[in-house]
């Protein structure tokens, strides 16, 4: 029967959405045009097609009971030499995802996956390419900054074609759990100049 490979994230919205993933492809990044510009929830997980609608019924479950909160990005970041990533950094809202993804990947729930690395909410702009385009990733956005106010994240599914395709978008409702009262140690990790600097 096979399996889905689906993804949860928050959507980088227009038009800064566009501009990441522009200049993603222009570093030299061949994936950025399948890959919607984002702040990851749940990296990519493979699921029988039969458990999807406990995963949209428990993901609208979790939307419900959250509510907005504001996100900002400012400046780059890299997990050099640990994994070939650069990335633009979420100086606000790290908290929430952060509670977010946990909701989300709850134990015993249907999304409920071992991470790789420790989560840490980020915009990854560029990826395993030369050391020397991620050098340029890192420094030519260094400046960059956007905000908004996260209202919601969506459900992805992976094509054969390697592209990234929107399932369901899931508001968020005006329940009692968010970025308000979650510790603020939960949005970064334990040692932030690990990840700042290439």
């Amino acid at each position: 029967m096979g399996t889905v490979t689906l993804g949860v994230s928050i959507a980088v919205p227009e038009p800064y959405g566009s501009q990441l993933q522009q200049r993603r492809a222009g570093f030299g990044d061949a994936a950025a045009h399948g890959i919607p510009t984002h702040v990851t929830l749940v990296p990519p997980t493979e699921v029988e097609p039969g458990r999807l609608p406990a995963v949209r019924a428990h993901l609208a479950e979790v939307a419900a009971a959250f509510r907005a909160f504001p996100m900002r990005l400012a400046g780059t970041g890299t997990f050099r030499p640990l994994s070939p990533v650069v990335f633009v950094q979420v100086v606000e809202g790290g908290a929430g995802c952060t509670r977010l993804q946990g909701l989300v990947r709850a134990p015993e729930g249907p999304l409920d996956r071992e991470l790789a690395f420790p989560y840490h909410p980020h915009v990854t702009v560029a990826h395993g390419i030369s050391e020397e385009a991620m050098d340029l990733a890192f420094a030519s956005l260094a400046d960059y900054a956007a905000e908004w106010l996260c209202a919601g994240f969506g459900l992805y599914e992976q094509g054969s074609d390697g592209v990234w395709r929107k399932l369901c978008e899931y508001p968020f409702g005006t329940g009692p759990t968010g970025a308000t009262g979650v510790p603020a140690q939960l949005g970064a990790p334990a040692d932030e100049t690990a990840v700042r600097r290439p």
